[in-house]
């Protein structure tokens, strides 16, 4: 039977914390499950089902929102489909319905590509892959992307990573996201300005508990300790689950909902690492121009801390 994320591809490994297991899906490269020890890191979502609010998926060759699919670069104006007709807007790029191939495996990781064509809106030609690997304190995550085409192509990264420490409610999670500004919006979810976070309710340095929280937002200038950012859940036991990226993660966006299948009315958190914010296509900020031939490599992953095998 042919599954709505395409094959799944197992890994497993041996860590001091227990048994390391994680779920990748031919769809849109997607983290379907990861545990530790028994205990989910993510919440996990059936075989049979499509991937609940973009749970897991690789974003490229760009994160969020286009206003109305269009974008301009030296006076020519690209038209992009519009897949969040809601709102017109053109959201998470190109591969969010793709099947990716495999590359390499091993029994703890896995090398997943795709390749995006000359199509509406972006006539430009790019090799990607993602590649997975399970490691003592989590999964490492290593996008790659080259430009095939013969002129500059503009690419940006995201991904959707839903967090959990599964034998605990979510809400009593306490969020500490390291970004010290945060992205206003409009009606559309579109920015319209970047301020400080500084005496704001956005200012989430020092913690806050996830069930308080309603977010569809993104944060701006994140602070990068050897250049790595950090934005952790914290159980009440100081068990933690972290989101990590290298320092082209310039931005991450926090979603929370109450309608997570499976999650019984329980808060769940996408934190959501991304090189652009939305709309970079028009602003510029945090696009990453190709040239031809040209390879780009960004980095980023899910830790845990506390854990211990019984």
């Amino acid at each position: 039977m042919t599954l709505p994320t395409g094959e799944q591809f197992e890994l497993s490994t041996t860590t001091s914390s227990g048994e390391l297991r994680a779920t990748i899906t031919s769809l849109a490269a997607g983290i379907r499950a990861l545990s530790i020890d028994g205990i989910d890191l993510v919440p996990s979502f059936p075989e049979d089902s499509s991937p609940p609010s973009g749970s897991g998926i690789v974003l490229v060759p760009w994160p969020n929102r286009i206003r109305d699919g269009r974008w301009t670069h030296d006076e020519q104006v690209h038209q992009l489909a519009i897949t969040e007709p809601a709102r017109n807007n053109a959201i998470h790029g190109l591969l969010r319905y793709t099947a990716y191939h495999e590359l390499d495996r091993d029994r703890d990781s896995v090398t997943l590509g795709a390749d995006i064509y000359p199509q509406l809106g972006y006539p430009f030609l790019l090799r990607t892959a993602v590649r997975y690997e399970l490691v003592s304190d989590g999964l490492d995550v290593t996008h790659f992307i080259e430009n095939l085409g013969s002129e500059p192509a503009p690419v940006a990264v995201g991904t959707h990573p839903f967090l959990k420490i599964g034998d605990v409610r979510t809400e009593t999670l306490t969020l500490r996201l390291a970004a010290a500004s945060h992205i206003e919006v409009d009606e559309r979810l579109l920015p319209t300005g970047e301020v400080p976070v500084e005496g704001t309710p956005f200012d989430l340095r020092g913690g806050e508990l996830v069930g308080d929280l309603s977010l569809d937002d993104a944060f701006g200038e994140v602070e990068l300790v050897d250049g790595e950012s950090e934005h952790t859940l914290t159980a009440p036991d100081g068990r933690s689950v972290a989101m990590w990226a290298d320092d082209a993660f310039g931005y991450v966006q926090v979603y929370t909902t109450r309608t997570y299948p499976g999650e019984d009315g329980d808060q769940a958190i996408a934190i959501e690492p991304m090189t652009a914010p939305a709309e970079a296509f028009n602003s510029g900020k945090g696009v990453r121009w190709l040239h031809p031939g040209e390879q780009w490599e960004v980095r980023w992953g899910i830790r845990f801390a506390g854990f211990s095998a019984e």
